[in-house]
């Protein structure tokens, strides 16, 4: 049995650096949070993971994923990204595995940057945020990478991408990261689910953060209403919602975790943490919370089985 943190993060300044020179302006909220590879800082990191019992994180480097318009920015920086990833997975093989970044919207390239990272580097999936630079992950243009993906039978790991779902409502009023992000989520789950993604790549293991934002609220109403609003839909959005895995980042709100276990199977939770944002108390409270939530047989598959099987470890 490994317990395995699904969502973890950790970013250089130097590539940091060289986002903010193709033109990010959000990065400053990375910075300066102990996300490092500095040896204070994986110092640092392995203490407090032990101190959770947590042996293993899988880094992402969600959500300063390196998508770009341009398409050389968006090459080079998926590059950088995997590059820095393996080195930091092959000093401490035992601590960490890796997401690769992909050069979206730039699918051609993102296949063979994909094909690099996961047959050259070792990588245990791929990384994308929730909408690319505002196009839908279901938007037709990412079907090759769908594709390539449930053929290798590997993991797209879905993180939030920090835009306010697009809109003012959220951005302008201080809610970026407390309720915007949750409702990315929750948009992107159901944009794919009412797409039929998760039916059309049987073996692709889609993985959404945050409980799945808002989904284990709706997914009663979806099954209600997709029928005239979605006709299309190929299966009920909770039969959907159960081909998909959701990681357990919930700030230790026990309601919300058991409406996930509820919804989609305790099953189809895997151990998240959201290091460094969940640091310290929060991060072991980010444990914790799953036993005190569930029966004791299902947190500890959520807890010491659950990724392990995703990952095939």
């Amino acid at each position: 049995m490994t317990r395995i943190d699904i969502h973890a993060h950790l970013w250089t300044e130097e590539y940091l650096d060289l986002l903010d020179s193709y033109g990010r302006t959000d990065t400053a909220v990375q910075r300066g949070m102990g996300a490092g590879r500095t040896e204070k800082e994986l110092t640092a990191r392995f203490e407090l993971n032990d101190s959770a019992g947590i042996q293993h994180q899988v880094l992402s480097v969600s959500p300063q994923n390196p998508h770009f318009e341009d398409p050389a920015a968006a090459i080079h920086s998926a590059k950088v990204a995997n590059d820095l990833y393996a080195e930091v997975v092959a000093e401490w093989p035992d601590r960490f595995s890796a997401f690769a970044a992909l050069p979206l919207p730039h699918v051609d390239a993102a296949l063979e940057e994909l094909t690099r990272a996961l047959d050259q580097l070792g990588m245990a999936g791929a990384t994308v945020t929730t909408d690319v630079l505002g196009r839908s992950l279901a938007d037709p243009l990412f079907t090759p990478l769908f594709e390539e993906l449930d053929r290798r039978g590997s993991v797209l790991y879905i993180h939030p991408s920090g835009h306010d779902a697009g809109t003012g409502l959220i951005g302008d009023h201080h809610m970026r990261w407390m309720v915007g992000a949750p409702v990315e989520d929750t948009i992107a789950a159901m944009q794919l689910i009412l797409a039929g993604i998760p039916s059309r790549y049987p073996n692709l293991k889609l993985i959404g953060s945050h409980l799945g934002g808002a989904l284990p609220m709706i997914l009663q109403r979806a099954d209600n209403q997709y029928h005239w609003e979605s006709p299309d839909t190929p299966e009920k959005p909770s039969v959907a919602a159960r081909r998909m895995w959701f990681d357990t980042v919930g700030h230790g709100h026990l309601p919300a975790i058991r409406a996930a276990a509820e919804s989609f199977g305790a099953d189809r939770l895997l151990l998240g943490t959201d290091f460094p944002y969940e640091s310290g108390d929060l991060l072991r409270r980010a444990v914790t919370s799953i036993e005190d939530a569930l029966p004791a047989a299902e947190a500890a598959a959520v807890l010491d089985a659950n990724a392990a099987a995703v990952l095939g470890r």
